[in-house]
């Protein structure tokens, strides 16, 4: 079941000064995080194998990050990281334009771009601190107004060639992700038909028209250099995967759910419509509006046609665990882990039912649980957070002082004393020269020397 997982402070641990976007369509401002379902982060990947595979790509090393943001925009950040912004997905009509977007940002990645970007800033402030140094010269000379001038054209400069270089990359990558979509077989109709929805949302919004100041090109011209890469492939008109696009509708409503407000919900899928899309959207909305009764009803009505979907189990379960009926929710997470073992975010809400019922042997089974996610998701603070609570259950402190510092180390703005604090009763606790007390005495390390540097906003792993 989606739910909101991290800060955005968290995700800005992945971005430096450079983001390769598709565009940004900027709307209201609102409160940003990551989200994270199981089932659509299994999506993206599914859909993005063959891409990934054809641009040369190891699919096992990229990542997907879903942004609780409802402005049009994909980026690449932090190496081969994925973030995908709720407002692309929502935006999206198929899946064939989500994977001509997401098949642009591939070509970020397998364009080794970000590298490149480095580059090109360092250039771009070479050119700034040449143009002070001018201007600075001239200022002390008693030039005054040349020395201005000198600084002005120096930042002009500057900005002009960073916004050129910009302006390239994201036209060659354009090709690039056609180039990407032909070689899977998959039509590159969608980046056209996605490419249009943009030009539309640029007119409403005024979206600046001049090539000059913009980090894309115009989008006009993107559509008729795409338009004949695109129509002279022998994919062109071949038809969408119609699995693939019953589970994006599905996906698409689950995400209007979670991030609209209940009466939009039901403005997009009234309650006359019975299919699963609109059930799965309801089913948030009902829950928003703490309607549980009509929650459930709608989650039961999906498992009654599929009761062995681990997705719809894991909603019924957590329905019930966030209605406080804790017991009743662990059946339907058990079935649900036992169908999908592999699915880590589904396992952390067991663990969480586990570990809230106070349960001491069920504690000893969130443990278990929760040992092997915090192996498959590493950096899932909620998993930490519940692995520290269950072995406080048991009163083995220093272990949950382990899983303290872990979490805490997660996070972009922890306070590295805090880190420190907990790391060190780990060490205290733990038997010596085990895993956990060498882990432990890792985290101490970074920490006390973050502290020592006065970082306590920058992320820090071991």
């Amino acid at each position: 079941m989606m739910k909101l997982f991290a800060p955005l402070s968290r995700l800005r641990s992945f971005v430096a000064m450079f983001l390769l976007a598709l565009l940004v369509i900027s709307s209201p401002a609102r409160a940003q995080s990551l989200l994270r379902d199981a089932e659509t982060e299994r999506f993206l990947h599914t859909i993005m194998q063959p891409i990934f595979e054809a641009a040369g790509l190891n699919p096992g090393s990229i990542s997907f990050y879903l942004v609780n943001d409802p402005s049009i925009n994909a980026f690449v950040a932090g190496g081969q990281n994925i973030f995908v912004h709720s407002g692309l997905i929502l935006t999206a009509d198929n899946v064939n334009e989500l994977i001509g977007v997401l098949a642009h940002e591939t070509g970020h990645i397998a364009g080794g771009h970000l590298i490149r970007s480095d580059d090109a800033i360092s250039k771009v402030g070479n050119i700034s601190l040449l143009s002070l140094l001018v201007g600075v010269a001239a200022m002390a000379a008693g030039g005054g107004d040349a020395g201005m001038a000198a600084m002005a054209a120096g930042q002009s400069m500057a900005q002009g060639n960073y916004l050129a270089y910009s302006r390239s990359v994201e036209a060659v990558t354009d090709q690039a992700g056609a180039e990407f979509m032909e070689r899977a077989g998959i039509s590159g109709k969608g980046l056209i038909t996605f490419f249009r929805k943009l030009q539309e949302q640029e007119f409403r919004y005024g979206y600046t028209q001049d090539a000059y100041v913009r980090t894309h090109p115009l989008t006009g011209d993107r559509i008729e250099k795409l338009q004949e890469r695109v129509a002279a492939s022998p994919y062109y008109n071949k038809p969408m995967d119609p699995a693939q696009q019953a589970e994006f509708l599905r996906l698409k409503a689950k995400l209007a759910g979670f991030v609209n407000e209940p009466a939009r919900t039901f403005q997009m899928y009234p309650e006359t419509d019975k299919s699963v899309p609109a059930r799965l959207a309801r089913t948030y909305a009902w829950h928003k509006m703490a309607q549980r009764e009509k929650a459930e009803a709608e989650v039961d009505a999906l498992l009654a046609k599929a009761p062995d979907d681990p997705y719809f189990l894991e909603m019924k379960g957590q329905i019930l665990l966030e209605s406080g009926r804790v017991q009743e929710a662990i059946a339907p997470l058990r079935h649900s882990v036992k169908v999908a073992p592999k699915e880590p975010l589904i396992a952390t809400t067991l663990g969480h039912a586990l570990v809230s019922t106070e349960d001491p042997e069920l504690a000893k089974e969130a443990i278990t649980i929760l040992r092997r996610v915090v192996t498959q998701d590493h950096e899932n603070p909620f998993a930490w957070f519940q692995l520290g609570m269950a072995y406080a259950r048991l009163g083995d402190e220093p272990r949950a002082a382990l899983a303290s510092a872990e979490r805490l180390s997660l996070e972009y703005d922890a306070n590295p004393a805090e880190v420190a604090y907990h790391a060190r009763r780990a060490v205290a606790g733990l038997p010596k020269n085990t895993p956990e007390w060498l882990r432990a005495q890792d985290i101490l390390l970074i920490a006390t020397e973050a502290a020592r540097n006065g970082e306590g906003k920058r992320r820090r792993r071991g």
